[in-house]
Formats: C-alpha cells, sequence, structure tokens
C-alpha cells in the first residue's frame, strides 16, 4: 500500500486542482462555485519520484453533523484520521479567513502531521496573504500554484520526510526495473565497412543484409526482429537496427549519404543500447570517439564492439591501448564495456548480445527515494560540498525522476555555485554505487525559490 495525503481546506480554495495536478489527470470536477467535491476522491499520485495515494476532499464547514455540509465534514475528519500528512490549503489571495483559523486549531490536535500550503500564490498580489499564514501555527507556508504547478519542488522537500519508507519495510522495493519481456532494440553504429550488416546477418544466420568489401552500401536503417537464446534456453526478442556508415562529416557531399548518416542517427533515438562497432584491424579513430559521444548525447546506453578481432596480431596491447584511449575519450562515461567479436566466426557475439541485455537492464533502472537518499547522505558526508567566498552551498534532497536514461534532480540553495567537479563526484557515486555501471546518467540542479529574498 502507498502512504496516504489527504488535502483539506475551506471551500473553493482550489483542493480539486491540486488534486488534479498531482495525479496528472482532470478527476475531480473544478469550478468556481464551492462545494463542487462531496465525496471523498482517491487518487495514485507522482510527484518527482514520490508516488502515494493522494484523498481529495469536500471543504470543510461548520454545519449541523446532521446537515450535507455537516456530514461531508465528517468524511474529511474521517480522511485526516487515517493518513499519513495532511495538506491543508489556504487561498493566499483571500488571506486567513475565521474559518483557516478553526480548520488550523483542529488540525494541530489530529494525529497526523500537517504541511502548509498558500495556494494561489502566483504574483506579488497573494505576497501578504503567504506572511499571515504563519500566524495559523503550522510553520513555513509553501507558496503554491496548483493551476500553473508552481512550488512542485518545495512540496516535494516537505513531503519526502512524511512518506519515505524505512530499511527493512516491506512494501519498498530497492530498485524498479521496466519490463524485461519487451524486446531490446539495438542499433548497430560505426565508420563504413566496420561489418555492421555482416555481424547482423551472422547473428540472423542468413544473409538478410546486403554486405560487401564495397564501403557505404547500406543507405536506410534496416530494423530485423529475432530472438536471441540465452544460456538459460530462454529465447528474448530482440530488433536489430542496422545503419548507414557514419563518416567524418566534411567528408559526406554526397546528399543520399548526408540523407543515409541522418537516418543513422535518428535509429540512435529510437535504440535503448547501441553497439559501436569498430573494425579492430584500424584500431580507434577520432570519427569513432566524435560516434560514441553523439550516442552518449543522446542518452543511450553504449557498448564498444572490437570486430574482426579474429585477424589481428598482438591483442592485448591493442585491447589495452583502445580501452585507454576510449577512458581518455570519454570522460563523462568511464568503464564502458568492451567486446571483442567477429562477424565472419561468430566468436564473441553471444557474449555481446548478453551485455547488451545486462546494459539495457541499468539504463532502465530507478532507485527508491528513500535509499536513494540515504546515499545521498552518506555521500555529503563522505564530501561535504565546498563554501565559495565563505556561504555554505546547501544540497537538500535528491530524487530520480526518470529512467531511460536515468535523470535525477538535485535540489538545493545557491545550486549555481556548484563546481562540475563535485557533479561530477556526485555522478560517479550514482553510477558506482547503486547499480548504474557505465550507464549516461543525467543530473539536473534545481534550486527552491525564496519567495520572501527581496523583502
Amino acid at each position: 500500500m502507498l502512504p496516504t495525503v489527504a488535502i483539506v481546506g475551506r471551500p473553493n480554495v482550489g483542493k480539486s486542482t491540486l488534486f488534479n495536478r498531482l495525479v496528472g489527470k482532470k478527476l475531480a470536477l473544478v469550478d468556481d462555485q464551492p462545494g463542487v467535491t462531496r465525496d471523498r476522491r482517491e487518487g495514485e499520485a507522482h510527484l518527482l519520484g514520490l508516488d502515494f495515494t493522494i484523498i481529495d476532499t469536500a471543504g470543510y464547514e461548520e454545519e449541523d453533523p446532521q446537515t450535507l455540509p455537516g456530514r461531508m465534514r465528517m468524511q474529511t475528519q474521517a480522511a485526516v484520521q487515517n493518513c499519513d500528512v495532511a495538506l491543508f490549503l489556504i487561498d493566499a489571495r483571500a488571506g486567513i479567513t475565521p474559518l483557516d483559523e478553526e480548520i488550523a486549531r483542529w488540525l494541530r490536535e489530529s494525529p497526523a502531521p500537517v504541511v502548509l500550503v498558500a495556494n494561489k500564490a502566483e504574483g506579488k498580489a497573494a505576497d501578504p496573504g503567504v506572511m499571515e499564514a504563519f500566524s495559523l501555527g503550522l510553520g513555513e507556508p509553501i507558496p503554491f500554484s496548483a493551476e500553473h504547478g508552481q512550488g512542485l519542488a518545495d512540496l516535494f522537500q516537505a513531503l519526502l520526510p512524511h512518506l519515505e519508507r524505512e530499511d527493512g519495510d516491506e512494501h519498498e522495493k530497492e530498485f524498479y526495473e521496466d519490463d524485461e519481456s519487451a524486446p531490446l532494440k539495438l542499433a548497430i553504429v560505426g565508420r563504413p565497412n566496420a561489418g555492421k550488416s555482416t555481424l547482423i546477418n551472422r547473428l540472423l544466420g542468413e544473409n538478410r543484409l546486403l554486405t560487401g568489401p564495397e564501403a557505404g552500401i547500406t543507405r536506410d536503417s534496416i530494423a530485423v526482429d529475432w530472438a536471441w537464446t540465452n544460456a538459460d534456453g530462454e529465447e528474448r526478442p530482440v530488433r536489430l537496427i542496422d545503419t548507414a556508415g557514419m563518416r567524418k562529416r566534411a567528408k559526406v557531399q554526397d546528399k543520399l549519404e548526408k540523407l543515409a548518416v541522418s537516418d543513422g542517427l535518428n535509429a540512435v533515438n529510437f535504440a535503448e543500447v547501441v553497439v559501436l562497432l569498430l573494425d579492430a584491424t584500424r584500431g580507434l579513430e577520432a570519427q569513432d570517439l566524435r560516434i560514441a559521444d553523439k550516442v552518449l548525447e543522446e542518452g543511450r546506453a553504449l557498448v564498444i564492439a572490437l570486430n574482426k578481432w579474429d585477424t589481428v596480431e598482438h591483442g592485448s596491447a591493442l585491447y589495452q591501448g583502445i580501452k585507454q584511449a576510449l577512458s581518455d575519450g570519454l570522460a563523462q562515461v568511464r568503464g564502458v564495456p568492451i567486446m571483442t567479436v567477429s562477424a565472419a566466426t561468430g566468436k564473441g557475439l553471444d557474449d555481446l548480445i548478453r551485455v547488451a541485455f545486462e546494459t539495457r537492464t541499468s539504463w532502465s533502472q530507478r532507485v527508491s527515494t528513500g535509499i536513494l537518499n540515504r546515499w545521498f547522505e552518506r555521500a555529503l558526508e563522505a564530501n561535504p560540498p565546498p563554501a565559495p567566498g565563505g556561504k555554505r552551498i546547501k544540497l537538500r534532497y535528491i530524487t530520480q525522476n526518470k529512467t531511460r536514461p536515468p535523470t535525477f534532480v538535485l535540489f538545493g540553495t545557491r545550486l549555481d555555485e556548484l563546481p562540475e567537479s563535485y557533479r561530477r563526484y556526485l555522478v560517479n557515486g550514482i553510477r558506482k554505487e547503486l547499480g548504474f555501471g557505465a550507464v549516461p546518467v543525467r543530473l539536473t540542479l534545481r534550486s527552491a525559490k525564496n519567495p520572501y529574498a527581496s523583502k
């Protein structure tokens, strides 16, 4: 079961608008007239990685329990008795009313923790109401606009301590992975004549794609559905995507070749995992690094395959040289898997597909907010952020808001002064300690706005 959050407040302060904002759908009726909501409505809410059940309640009114408004109030009180957190909404533009004060007195005696939200706080006209909300004795109000979605980061910060699961909670999963049974979208890219079509033909066991000694035979990106059989005899669906060879831009003059390269780049966007195929007999060239950088820039998981390995001499020295050059050239993602294969003989191809599936798993996983923030606390303790000019940079919370590629949002103050080296420290820690390996990880910095900073 998910934790529950109940929205309470007097009529027409925007409770249903906030409910719709958090569930991402217009489930609750919204109108300017008060009293539209009568029954409790529940929905599954998602807020920057926090998942919880949100309850929209009727507007709280002081009426006899036998009347309709009185019975509606009883429903609201029951919701608060059983929730994990109560969101108390006030209308910042209207200011504090006697009914707001009555609701605040009741909430202060309730068992649930209360988060005070000053809704309709867009624009300066709401500032006096936000300041006045301190008088309710429920802590600092969160300036918010349910209609425009302003203040979501601050709401996340206020809810997180009450909603994150503790260690050992049976409801918390360490990692959440996307559907592993879905076909693996695997694109093969590289310079012309690296052996991309030959590799796919070898996997398929048939001459499905045209090959030959001439460079640039493949023009269209060709997708072929195939099933790979793993070591346990289980068939795993794969969509193989062959692409045109990508030469250095200055050498691409022919209009048709330009279209083919553009089509190959679109195939990268469509793929989940991209195999950059290198001709081991030619070593690593600058164009290979440009292609790899493009793949990582698009947020795709990358695997390097050294083809024609059966024909190279001094393989160990060559492998170490290429590994070091990749490490130096792709500093943003160290440790990208490097496989040795032969498209002509089939050697190493089974391992290549296995590693591609494992890489997709890392690329698709989601870490729970609780586990992520416990790692975050350890990382800050081991290496606190710097204090430029003697003023401390405060890092508050981190959450994963997307997968594929894994994307994280860091909340704090003065984040515009956070050095790039410290940002890399956090990204490398996420990769190493939370199981993301060498997949591209994105970290967005978001400062909570202080509405009183100019006062």
